[in-house]
């Protein structure tokens, strides 16, 4: 058994003064009640700052993990495409392993419980099979001539399932059957994360004058629109995690919050849209909408660190209880892990966090986040 108190615990929306939280050998929470004093309970160990269960990054891509400052600020979301085909040749194997192990470590260590991470290839199977973090791997199709079976050896993997990569990147076909063989798991696809993704179904911007200067023919603009192709190509059934969403609008989420049974997870990567486009995500639009939102960190190829922590700070204009339900519940519920993951419940082990830094409402610049369970 282990006793852990601290000033704070931030859990479920909710700031709680003076907490105490019991935990079993295998780190399952056995209680969580509030202390008054400290010097009374012997073998409790207090830690200053705030606690909160461990956190759940919904989108990440480890296996990129080499391209870490390889790619310019800035290019925007046509450049930053060409730039990961220009570079991404130029690493040796050891050095894709050695960076994504050491991604791995990291998160580990700044408290991250579980990844929601896309995989192109098999790179990052051996760590995943070794790491405490509890990965779900989503095999990503992409391309416009591409087909479901060239990501059949990826779906054999351990803890992973398919999903399109995004609206624009996939013909009809293919686009609905690997969907379908998704099954019950849910969709992580890559959602109207530049202005280029609506201008397609127009026959305008970047997107399309790539696929006219390659010759490539769309057989899916007949939709009209990123979300009407989604609604009508897929059944209410469908479970969806959605990510970036910078473009989204009023009519978008709407149509799709309306159409689908099951709540959409709204991934936000607040960080790698500053690095590639200076975007910011719908925030406000979304929470009107009593969306379910949860956030990532995309890759390393745009970001400088794979830290929840400073993905939660990029928001501040949110309260910060909401904003860390966000990076812990919302994340265990897009995944399917909420029974045992994302908040701090007896039953449940879902991993302790520290945040140091924390004013008692709010974080300073300089707050950081460590693993106590």
């Amino acid at each position: 058994m282990r006793r852990i108190a601290a000033h704070y615990l931030i859990d479920r929306r909710r700031i709680t003064a003076r907490p105490i939280i019991t935990l079993d050998d295998d780190g399952r929470i056995v209680g969580v009640e509030q202390w008054e004093r400290l010097d009374a309970m012997p073998h409790t160990e207090f830690y200053s700052g705030a606690l909160t269960a461990g956190f759940v990054n919904a989108h990440c891509h480890i296996e990129l993990s080499y391209l870490r400052g390889a790619i310019a600020r800035g290019t925007g979301f046509a450049g930053f495409a060409r730039a990961i085909g220009q570079v991404r040749g130029l690493y040796s194997d050891e050095e894709r392993v050695q960076a994504l192990c050491a991604a791995d470590r990291q998160m580990w260590q700044e408290g991250v419980q579980a990844v929601g991470d896309i995989v192109n290839g098999t790179t990052s199977y051996p760590m995943k099979q070794q790491s405490r973090i509890r990965y779900h791997s989503f095999a990503e199709l992409f391309g416009l001539r591409s087909d479901v079976d060239s990501i059949s050896s990826l779906v054999g993997q351990s803890d992973t399932t398919p999903t399109p990569h995004s609206i624009y990147s996939l013909q009809d076909a293919p686009f609905r059957r690997v969907a379908a063989q998704a099954g019950d798991a849910p969709l992580s696809i890559h959602f109207m994360e530049s202005p280029d993704e609506q201008a397609l179904f127009r026959g305008e911007g970047s997107l399309a004058a790539w696929y006219e200067r390659m010759g490539w023919q769309c057989d899916f603009l007949h939709y009209g629109s990123p979300a009407r192709r989604l609604v009508e190509s897929l059944p209410r059934s469908a479970r969806l995690m959605l990510v970036h969403a910078c473009c989204v609008g009023e009519e978008d989420v709407t149509l799709l919050e309306e159409y689908f049974a099951n709540p959409i997870a709204w991934v936000l990567c607040p960080q790698s849209n500053d690095y590639i486009s200076g975007l910011r995500p719908p925030v406000e639009l979304l929470r009107r909408h009593n969306a379910l939102i949860c956030l990532g960190t995309d890759s390393l190829a745009s970001n400088d660190n794979l830290s929840m922590l400073e993905e939660v700070k990029r928001l501040a204009e949110v309260p910060l209880a909401e904003r860390i339900e966000w990076a812990t519940m919302g994340g265990a519920r897009a995944l399917g892990m909420d029974a045992y993951l994302g908040s701090v419940e007896v039953g449940k082990r879902p991993g302790l966090v520290l945040i140091e830094g924390f004013t008692g409402e709010s974080l300073t610049a300089e707050a950081t986040a460590r693993r106590i369970i």
